[in-house]
Protein backbone atom coordinates (compact mmCIF):
# COMPACT_ATOMS: atom_id res chain seq x y z
CA UNK A 1 0.00 0.00 0.00
CA UNK A 2 1.22 3.47 -0.90
CA UNK A 3 1.86 5.81 1.99
CA UNK A 4 -0.48 8.89 2.06
CA UNK A 5 0.11 12.09 3.66
CA UNK A 6 -2.66 13.88 3.24
CA UNK A 7 -3.08 15.14 6.41
CA UNK A 8 0.20 16.66 6.59
CA UNK A 9 -0.48 18.81 3.57
CA UNK A 10 -0.59 22.53 4.90
CA UNK A 11 0.59 21.72 8.30
CA UNK A 12 4.32 22.31 8.20
CA UNK A 13 6.28 25.81 8.33
CA UNK A 14 7.23 27.48 4.72
CA UNK A 15 10.68 27.92 4.00
CA UNK A 16 11.18 31.47 5.25
CA UNK A 17 8.60 30.63 8.52
CA UNK A 18 11.10 27.49 9.27
CA UNK A 19 14.67 29.61 8.42
CA UNK A 20 13.06 32.41 11.06
CA UNK A 21 11.93 29.79 13.43
CA UNK A 22 16.12 28.99 14.17
CA UNK A 23 17.54 28.66 17.09
CA UNK A 24 20.58 26.91 16.02
CA UNK A 25 23.00 27.21 13.28
CA UNK A 26 21.30 29.69 11.35
CA UNK A 27 24.09 31.65 10.39
CA UNK A 28 25.47 28.45 8.89
CA UNK A 29 22.47 27.44 7.26
CA UNK A 30 22.01 31.05 5.43
CA UNK A 31 25.74 30.75 4.40
CA UNK A 32 25.34 27.62 2.87
CA UNK A 33 21.83 29.14 1.46
CA UNK A 34 23.57 32.09 -0.24
CA UNK A 35 26.32 30.40 -1.91
CA UNK A 36 24.19 28.27 -3.87
CA UNK A 37 24.68 29.05 -7.85
CA UNK A 38 23.32 26.60 -10.66
CA UNK A 39 25.88 24.78 -12.19
CA UNK A 40 23.82 24.15 -14.91
CA UNK A 41 21.61 25.95 -16.89
CA UNK A 42 20.14 22.68 -18.23
CA UNK A 43 19.36 21.64 -14.59
CA UNK A 44 18.26 25.40 -13.67
CA UNK A 45 15.79 25.50 -16.75
CA UNK A 46 14.56 22.12 -15.53
CA UNK A 47 13.43 22.86 -12.55
CA UNK A 48 11.65 26.21 -13.77
CA UNK A 49 9.91 23.88 -15.74
CA UNK A 50 8.01 22.30 -13.21
CA UNK A 51 5.85 25.40 -12.49
CA UNK A 52 4.08 23.78 -15.58
CA UNK A 53 2.88 21.29 -13.23
CA UNK A 54 0.38 21.63 -10.29
CA UNK A 55 0.50 18.07 -8.92
CA UNK A 56 3.15 18.06 -6.99
CA UNK A 57 3.93 18.83 -3.40
CA UNK A 58 6.99 19.03 -1.55
CA UNK A 59 7.38 17.64 2.57
CA UNK A 60 10.70 18.19 4.45
CA UNK A 61 11.37 16.41 7.69
CA UNK A 62 13.85 18.54 9.37
CA UNK A 63 15.46 20.10 12.59
CA UNK A 64 17.79 23.30 12.91
CA UNK A 65 19.75 21.32 14.92
CA UNK A 66 21.15 18.10 12.23
CA UNK A 67 23.69 19.11 10.61
CA UNK A 68 22.65 17.43 7.47
CA UNK A 69 19.79 19.65 7.47
CA UNK A 70 21.59 22.79 7.44
CA UNK A 71 24.11 20.95 4.38
CA UNK A 72 20.73 20.00 2.35
CA UNK A 73 18.02 21.86 3.00
CA UNK A 74 18.79 25.49 1.49
CA UNK A 75 20.24 23.81 -1.52
CA UNK A 76 17.06 21.78 -2.12
CA UNK A 77 15.05 25.36 -0.62
CA UNK A 78 16.93 26.99 -3.58
CA UNK A 79 16.50 24.09 -6.11
CA UNK A 80 12.71 24.24 -5.74
CA UNK A 81 12.21 28.31 -5.02
CA UNK A 82 11.32 28.86 -9.01
CA UNK A 83 9.60 25.69 -9.20
CA UNK A 84 6.30 26.09 -8.15
CA UNK A 85 6.11 23.01 -6.00
CA UNK A 86 4.21 24.31 -2.74
CA UNK A 87 7.36 22.91 0.09
CA UNK A 88 6.72 22.57 3.55
CA UNK A 89 9.25 21.45 6.62
CA UNK A 90 7.50 19.29 9.31
CA UNK A 91 9.76 19.69 12.65
CA UNK A 92 10.98 16.28 13.12
CA UNK A 93 9.73 16.58 16.87
CA UNK A 94 6.82 17.50 15.94
CA UNK A 95 6.20 14.79 13.14
CA UNK A 96 7.25 11.93 14.76
CA UNK A 97 4.74 9.49 13.30
CA UNK A 98 5.45 11.03 9.66
CA UNK A 99 9.34 10.87 10.86
CA UNK A 100 9.00 6.74 11.65
CA UNK A 101 7.18 6.46 7.81
CA UNK A 102 10.84 7.34 6.46
CA UNK A 103 13.56 5.42 8.77
CA UNK A 104 16.60 5.48 6.98
CA UNK A 105 18.53 2.41 7.95
CA UNK A 106 16.14 1.92 10.93
CA UNK A 107 17.12 5.48 12.43
CA UNK A 108 15.56 8.57 12.74
CA UNK A 109 18.05 10.81 9.89
CA UNK A 110 17.23 13.80 8.74
CA UNK A 111 16.51 15.46 6.10
CA UNK A 112 13.88 13.59 4.57
CA UNK A 113 12.64 14.78 1.24
CA UNK A 114 8.77 13.79 0.07
CA UNK A 115 7.49 14.71 -2.62
CA UNK A 116 4.00 13.96 -2.97
CA UNK A 117 1.18 14.27 -5.45
CA UNK A 118 -1.91 17.06 -4.34
CA UNK A 119 -3.45 14.20 -2.60
CA UNK A 120 -0.60 13.28 -0.21
CA UNK A 121 0.26 9.74 -2.07
CA UNK A 122 3.94 9.92 -1.69
CA UNK A 123 5.61 9.85 -5.23
CA UNK A 124 9.42 9.51 -3.93
CA UNK A 125 11.83 10.75 -1.37
CA UNK A 126 15.34 11.86 -1.03
CA UNK A 127 17.70 12.23 1.84
CA UNK A 128 19.37 12.63 4.49
CA UNK A 129 22.44 13.31 2.70
CA UNK A 130 23.98 13.01 -1.24
CA UNK A 131 24.38 9.13 -2.26
CA UNK A 132 27.82 9.65 -1.91
CA UNK A 133 27.95 10.66 1.52
CA UNK A 134 25.13 8.36 2.43
CA UNK A 135 27.53 5.34 1.65
CA UNK A 136 30.04 6.19 4.51
CA UNK A 137 27.40 5.71 6.45
CA UNK A 138 25.79 2.65 5.14
CA UNK A 139 29.31 0.64 5.69
CA UNK A 140 29.42 2.14 8.90
CA UNK A 141 25.89 0.50 9.70
CA UNK A 142 27.25 -2.55 8.44
CA UNK A 143 30.40 -3.05 10.00
CA UNK A 144 29.14 -1.54 13.38
CA UNK A 145 25.59 -3.22 14.12
CA UNK A 146 25.88 -3.20 17.66
CA UNK A 147 25.85 0.61 19.07
CA UNK A 148 26.69 -0.92 22.37
CA UNK A 149 30.25 -1.91 21.36
CA UNK A 150 32.98 -0.32 22.85
CA UNK A 151 35.10 0.82 19.68
CA UNK A 152 31.28 2.08 18.62
CA UNK A 153 31.64 5.78 19.39
CA UNK A 154 35.23 6.13 18.22
CA UNK A 155 34.17 4.39 14.67
CA UNK A 156 31.37 6.69 14.12
CA UNK A 157 33.45 9.47 14.91
CA UNK A 158 36.08 8.24 12.19
CA UNK A 159 32.81 7.70 9.69
CA UNK A 160 31.67 11.49 10.66
CA UNK A 161 34.82 12.76 9.61
CA UNK A 162 34.99 10.45 6.36
CA UNK A 163 31.38 12.09 5.66
CA UNK A 164 32.88 16.02 5.70
CA UNK A 165 35.51 15.12 3.22
CA UNK A 166 33.10 13.42 0.92
CA UNK A 167 30.96 16.50 1.17
CA UNK A 168 34.13 18.41 0.43
CA UNK A 169 35.04 22.28 1.32
CA UNK A 170 33.11 23.88 -0.79
CA UNK A 171 29.79 23.72 -2.30
CA UNK A 172 30.84 21.34 -4.78
CA UNK A 173 28.13 18.79 -3.58
CA UNK A 174 24.98 21.27 -4.08
CA UNK A 175 24.95 20.06 -7.89
CA UNK A 176 25.18 16.37 -7.21
CA UNK A 177 21.88 16.98 -4.56
CA UNK A 178 20.75 19.01 -7.88
CA UNK A 179 21.11 16.41 -9.97
CA UNK A 180 19.91 13.50 -7.52
CA UNK A 181 16.54 15.83 -7.04
CA UNK A 182 16.25 16.10 -10.91
CA UNK A 183 16.54 12.35 -11.29
CA UNK A 184 13.98 11.60 -8.86
CA UNK A 185 11.62 14.01 -10.30
CA UNK A 186 11.84 12.85 -13.59
CA UNK A 187 10.37 9.67 -12.45
CA UNK A 188 7.11 10.57 -11.81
Amino acid sequence: MSKNLADKLGKGLEPQQFIDRMTKNQDKFLDWSNRFEWTSDDDRDFFESLSNRDDLRCLILAADWCGDVVRNVPVVFRALENSGIPVEVLIMEEHTDTMDQFLTMGGRSIPVVIFTDTGGFVLGQWGPRPKHVQEVMIQFKQANPDRNAPDYEENIKVARTEMMAQYGEGTGYHAVIVKELRDLISTF
